[in-house]
């Protein structure tokens, strides 16, 4: 058998990388796509396209017959479902091959056999693997309305053991999951985690199991062939998370001798042979401070992090899945790979790169991306699903990239990705890079010392810290790319500074906002160089040697402005006796500053504001754009300082907005299921008399 034609059923980074492999292996590509990813790259990349319908963008890429209709539309004759949307939906796999549809994944049995975290610890159980203590609530018992009785929660939950983890059976990404380290707190958070999962997944079964505190999370890639094949690549180590997704992963483990990895990868070849696994697949642990480890799940498809597994062993791990499929048995260098345990060379590591607002409790954010630019030299690798010019929506998962840094020895590594982010240049949506540089340069995770509690542990302040000499620099250059900007567009004299006169009087003032404050610049050429003061305080030693436009970084991922977009300028500019060369690009009135000094957005303050536009004080705002699903409190209640006012989704992950101060609710807005931008007001508190 062999396949032709290929649909990718998925959007983004991953249809990228999946195109990559089939356009080299001579297979036509299909893309499919909302309305909201119709300008992404995947859909030009692809050989041909197919718009989804529907006025439900988060639900388009799950309705499976409208997929299989694409296929049958363009004469497909095999489907990748990539990861997440149907990637493990059994159903979808069998009504692939209903239709004559090759799927590149599993069989639906082993799909449904792990698609019920329940389910898979039984069978992993038999198989010998250890698991962790747990106790099911299945979303039948929910049907009344009514629940569970709190005493049953809690009773469960103390047997088990606290710290317990609530855990929704279906799903994956860390959704629909809550830690309790409390008796009183069980039934708040089963039914909070409920919630998400039932919205996240479409089933609300969740269940309870022993949370090991700090833990590492270690997982094996498997590979199964038609044949009955089962075999290992190695470990890949993923614990540095936030809200239980992974954000930082490697190959292989700092943590895992020979001996472990043996007993690992055992492990987990026993786990895809207990359920006659085809396809890539993963295997999930979680090791302990004694060097115990758990199952925890099997992912019956690719995973996100599988780069650094192909970066380590030299294997396309997508062209493997496709010759899988075809019914073609794994290669002998794989089957080598795994069996004589030395079939990886150096180290990888993966950062993912997101649209997300870090200090504020990593909410996503959405908007445009005006550049996207980052050096691959040094044999930097980039999954990329946007590029410059492109917007990120609401709809879907904010990660805008995976980068990936490959060396010789894991330090190598860690300092190719961290000098790559670091110097990227990232403008329009606010990103995770900082987070992600600060944590390849801490301390702890340089000698691999890390667990799931890493972030908790460190937090982005920390790992974070802001340039004290960075926002008066960056704003005398926004302040000084303005002035050369406007001289280059004047009619007469063009060659003279602004603010020029044979008498000096009074210098040019500019003003703006900084991380949500005034700032104000003032500067005045002269004969000796510039004189200059940022809110007041004189920058000394100030020279500007020359502005120039700003060239485009190296590589196929550093896709430069497109006609029309943001103006881009280099500042070469010497303050205090040290000269910088700084990046300024401006996107309307705000402007990205990029220098060693760090990475700045400054807006240029309107010199005649809008009145109409101030907000009312007391007002909560919303923090993203999204769905309301609860409003908790009413007009008239009186609320404490931490109160739960109400919730929204945004990414299929809900967040609650909480009351800031004791006051009284004045105004709610809203109603459950209102769809708000960010920045609506979404309730007005006002103190209480006498506060």
């Amino acid at each position: 058998m062999t396949i032709s034609k290929l649909l990718i059923a998925n959007r983004g980074e991953i249809a990228s990388r999946i195109i990559r492999t089939a356009r080299a292996m001579d297979i036509t590509t299909v893309a499919v796509f909302s309305d909201p990813d119709a300008g992404l790259p995947y859909v030009l990349e692809a050989d041909e396209s197919v718009r989804l319908p529907g006025s439900a963008p988060a639900e388009t890429y799950l309705r499976g017959k409208a997929l299989i209709a694409a296929a049958a539309a363009t004469g497909a004759d095999a489907v990748h479902p990539g990861y997440g949307f149907l990637s493990e939906n059994a159903g979808f796999a069998r009504a692939c091959a209903a239709a004559g549809l090759t799927f590149v994944g599993p069989s639906p049995a082993a799909i449904e056999a792990m698609g019920s975290k329940i389910a898979a610890k039984e069978l992993m159980a038999a198989a010998g693997v250890p698991v962790l203590p747990s106790a099911v609530f299945d979303d039948a018992v929910f049907d009344d309305g009514t629940g569970p009785d709190p005493a049953e929660l809690r009773k469960a939950a103390e047997d088990i053991g606290f710290p317990v983890l609530v855990k929704a059976a279906y799903g994956g990404g860390g959704r629909g999951m809550r830690i309790v380290t409390d008796s009183g707190e069980i039934a708040g958070a089963v039914a909070s985690a409920r919630r998400e999962a039932a919205s996240a997944f479409g089933n609300g079964t969740v269940f309870l199991e022993r949370f090991v505190e700090s833990p590492r999370h270690i997982e094996v890639q498997i590979l199964g062939d038609q044949a009955g094949t089962v075999v290992h690549l190695f470990e890949r180590e993923c614990s540095i998370q936030r809200r239980y997704q992974k954000i930082i992963e490697e190959a292989p483990s700092p943590a895992v001798s020979e001996g472990l990895r043996a007993e690992l990868c055992q492990a987990a070849v026993a786990a895809g042979q207990a359920i006659g696994y085809v396809g890539a697949g993963t295997v999930e642990f979680v090791l302990d401070s004694s060097g115990r480890f758990y199952f925890l799940e099997v992912n019956t498809r690719l995973q996100v992090e599988h780069p650094v597994t192909e970066m380590i062993t030299g294997l396309d791990l997508v062209g493997l899945q496709l010759e899988i499929a075809a019914g073609q048995p794994l290669p002998p260098q794989v089957i080598e790979a795994g069996l004589t345990g030395a079939g990886f060379t150096g180290h990888a590591i993966e950062a993912r790169l997101y649209a997300e607002d870090v200090p504020a409790g990593y909410l996503p954010a959405s908007g445009e991306l005006h550049t996207f630019e980052i050096d691959l030299s040094n044999g930097l690798r980039v999954d990329a699903g946007f590029a410059s010019g492109t917007r990120v929506s609401t709809f879907y998962d904010s990660m805008l990239a995976k980068v990936i840094g490959y060396g010789p020895t894991r330090d190598d590594a860690r300092r190719v990705l961290a000098a790559a982010l670091s110097r990227a240049r990232l403008h329009g949506v606010v990103t995770n890079r900082d987070l992600l540089v600060g944590i390849l340069r801490e301390p702890e995770f340089a000698a691999g010392a890390i667990d799931t509690g890493y972030l908790d542990r460190h937090q982005p302040a920390e790992l974070c810290p802001a340039e004290a000499q960075a926002g008066p620099v960056h704003l005398l250059a926004v302040a000084l790319a303005g002035q050369a900007r406007r001289r280059e567009q004047a009619p007469v004299l063009a060659t003279l500074p602004s603010g020029w006169r044979n008498n000096p009087s009074v210098p040019q003032r500019a003003s703006y906002e900084l991380d949500g404050r005034p700032a104000e610049v003032s500067y005045r050429f002269g004969r000796d160089g510039v004189q200059a003061e940022v809110d007041g305080t004189e920058v000394g030693g100030v020279v500007l040697h020359g502005t120039r436009p700003a060239p485009v970084a190296h590589g196929a991922a550093a896709q430069g402005p497109l006609p029309g977009g943001p103006a881009r300028m280099l500042v070469d500019l010497e303050a205090g006796g040290v000269r910088r060369v700084i990046h300024v690009t401006q996107a309307g009135a705000a402007f990205y500053v990029d220098s060693v000094l760090g990475h700045t957005v400054v807006a240029e303050v309107d010199r005649f504001p809008d009145p109409a536009a101030a907000v009312q004080a007391g007002s909560l705002l919303a923090p993203m754009p999204g769905t309301v699903v609860r409003v908790v409190a009413a007009v008239g209640d009186h609320v404490e300082a931490g109160a739960v006012i109400l919730a929204i989704e945004a990414m299929k992950m809900e967040h609650a907005i909480y009351a800031p101060a004791p006051g009284i609710v004045t105004e709610l807005p809203i109603t459950v299921g209102a769809q708000v931008d960010s920045g609506s007001v979404l309730a007005v508190l006002e103190e209480e008399p006498g506060d």
